[in-house]
């Protein structure tokens, strides 16, 4: 007969192996949503094809299988050249956006944190503005010359912000201040550039800002897709350090280890390097790394083991679904993703506020 103190232990275990069992059944779930989506969305446009041909596609594509008797070579191209691209684009952009936003609150214990408040959306367009009125964008290989300044300009704009908070200590406040001064910097910055450009330069830069998925390529998949394998298990590491800060604050990191400043300046470059890498291609997709961890947290809580991965799927769901409403709804004209991921994500935020019975952050 087991003594009281050995059979307690053993329930804690079995309870903990069904919540483990239990969150990572969420990240399943999401995860054949995300994969059914994917199919369906890519099925959609001009020229509608079946859900079926598209899984056809991807597996001759992917697995080298002689699947596709049944799919014309005009619709095969379609879907490899044009859709897959773009929505895959809208996976692996969504799902970066997300997980940035989840580490920035997470670091900085403040729910609305996202990447985008240290100032990476505007500097980001200011660099492409800059190279749409330096005309690089008519020369060979235009619009990676587009991508390459943003992604630069993005990455002034946070070593910007880093030097400033290192000189203050590191300080979450600190981060989050200097961030909204250089928005609005980077922002005036952006104007001027639209002030003194031509009508076809005005034009260009405007529909920039908007954010869209259109041009997508496999190239541009594989970047991004790349660097968030190189940086998702970096976060990974400090998965208990954000939880520790979101239940005790700096005091009770620190007491378990963690040197909060080191971590906090990595987590910090590692989220500017996925949203920088995502906008430099796309343009400014804003809304997705502020919304969707405040989702996911509302369905799988607060430990960033689950909610890291988690996050990632409902920002890519997030980021298909809006694209897929934008370029349909109103065929063959498309609205800019940038702009539906407002309309889609502005009502959920604020049901989630109004339905939500205490802070996130306690």
């Amino acid at each position: 007969m087991l003594s009281p103190n050995l059979s307690a232990t053993h329930k804690l275990r079995a309870t903990y192996r069904g919540l483990v069992r239990w969150q990572l059944g969420k990240i399943g779930i999401a995860f054949l949503l995300l994969l059914l989506l994917f199919a369906f969305a890519g099925s959609l446009g001009v020229q509608n094809v079946s859900v079926s041909q598209v899984f056809k596609v991807m597996a001759d594509h992917l697995l080298s299988e002689q699947l596709l008797s049944e799919v014309s070579e005009l619709d095969r191209r379609i879907l490899l050249y044009l859709r897959l691209p773009r929505v895959a684009l809208g996976v692996v952009g969504g799902a970066s956006l997300a997980i940035a936003g989840v580490v920035m609150q997470g670091m900085m214990r403040n729910p609305l944190v996202s990447p985008f408040t240290i100032g990476i959306s505007p500097a980001a367009g200011f660099g492409a503005a800059v190279a749409v009125l330096l005309e690089l964008d008519l020369i060979a290989g235009g619009s990676y010359w587009v991508v390459l300044c943003a992604f630069s300009s993005a990455l002034v704009c946070a070593a910007m912000v880093l030097a400033i908070s290192i000189a203050r200590g590191a300080q979450s406040t600190t981060l989050i201040l200097a961030g909204i001064a250089l928005t609005y910097l980077f922002g005036a910055f952006t104007n001027t550039t639209q002030f003194v450009a031509t009508e076809e330069q005005l034009t260009v830069i405007v529909h920039w800002t908007f954010g869209t998925l259109n041009e997508s390529t496999w190239e541009e998949v594989i970047i991004i897709l790349l660097l968030l394998a190189l940086t998702l298990p970096l976060l990974f590491r400090y998965a208990w350090c954000y939880n520790a800060l979101n239940q005790g604050g700096d005091e009770v990191a620190t007491s378990l280890g963690y040197e909060i400043r080191r971590v906090r300046i990595i987590t910090v470059v590692l989220a500017v390097l996925l949203t920088a890498s995502v906008v430099s291609f796309t343009g400014v997709i804003g809304f997705v790394g502020l919304v969707a961890p405040h989702m996911a947290r509302f369905l799988i809580g607060n430990d960033h083991r689950y909610l890291m991965p988690f996050a990632g799927i409902i920002g890519a769901l997030l980021l298909v679904t809006a694209d897929t409403i934008g370029r349909t709804i109103l065929s063959p004209a498309i609205i800019p993703v940038g702009i539906v991921v407002a309309y889609i994500g502005v009502p959920m935020f604020v049901h989630l506020i109004i339905t939500k019975k205490q802070d996130y952050f306690t």
